[in-house]
């Protein structure tokens, strides 16, 4: 099996998961002012961790809900288990699995699937971007008066607040906005042509990592800047590549 099969076959058991459970009373770990942690959460990243390692067995994998392998591995893998934690919670059928691979510092391999849909984004570094194995490509819109953006507004005051005045100078210009709750989707939607752009100025590794790969090959652009003070946390602007996103900055 190669990692690309590996991590989608991960991916598909921990949708099974997610899916057999949606609707039910969910068991709350740790609530926050703007987030939630289930205990499903960490359900699904101890079963993609025993998919990955378990065929893996001298590779790392770093998660949102901790780590696990040989952390000297040069092979990484990236896993957030439930990307839209809080829309899974209130019964908000958006919400996905995201798994990426990281070698020697590079993002080769990437698996974005939405259980709920039933649909799944793969990338291999190399080869084409794919949505349920056929290939996409970004949108070609360049006129703001036509596109689709998304903006995330982050957790605390400080990200709230750029991320409001972002969604309002962009709201003057793109034909709609949308925040969707998850980063992972959002940045499919970005590789597949459904959006046009995304921003946030502070977003955790596990939620872009597989999304990065998948626009990129797909035609379009993401720059990442590191935020200091925070482990693996960048802002963020993706697009599809034509569209002028920094006017909106």
């Amino acid at each position: 099996m190669t990692d690309l099969e590996l991590a989608t076959h991960a991916a598909l058991e921990a949708g099974k998961l997610l899916r057999a459970n949606f609707g039910s009373d969910a068991v709350v770990d740790e609530a926050l002012h703007h987030d939630i942690k289930l205990a499903l959460d960490k359900e699904s990243q101890d079963l993609i961790t025993t998919i990955l390692l378990g065929a893996r067995t001298d590779d790392a994998l770093y998660g949102e809900e901790g780590i696990a392998g040989n952390q000297d591995s040069n092979r990484h893998w990236i896993v957030d288990p439930i990307d839209g934690t809080v829309n899974f919670f209130y019964g908000i059928p958006h919400f996905c699995v995201s798994i990426a691979l990281r070698v020697a510092g590079e993002i080769v391999v990437g698996v974005i699937h939405d259980p709920m849909v039933g649909e799944t984004w793969t990338v291999e570094k190399g080869g084409p971007a794919m949505l349920d194995g056929k290939p996409i490509q970004t949108s070609k819109r360049a006129n703001f008066a036509e596109s689709i953006l998304f903006v995330g507004c982050g957790k605390d005051e400080a990200a709230l607040k750029t991320g409001i005045d972002r969604f309002h100078r962009a709201s003057l210009k793109a034909r709609k906005m949308r925040m969707m709750g998850s980063a992972a989707l959002g940045m499919a939607y970005i590789a597949c042509g459904r959006l046009d752009g995304y921003i946030e100025s502070r977003i955790s590794l596990w939620d872009i990592a597989a999304g990065q790969l998948l626009v990129e090959t797909a035609g379009g652009k993401v720059e990442l800047t590191v935020v200091p003070g925070y482990d693996d946390a960048y802002s963020i602007v993706a697009s599809n590549g034509v569209i002028p996103i920094e006017e909106i900055l």
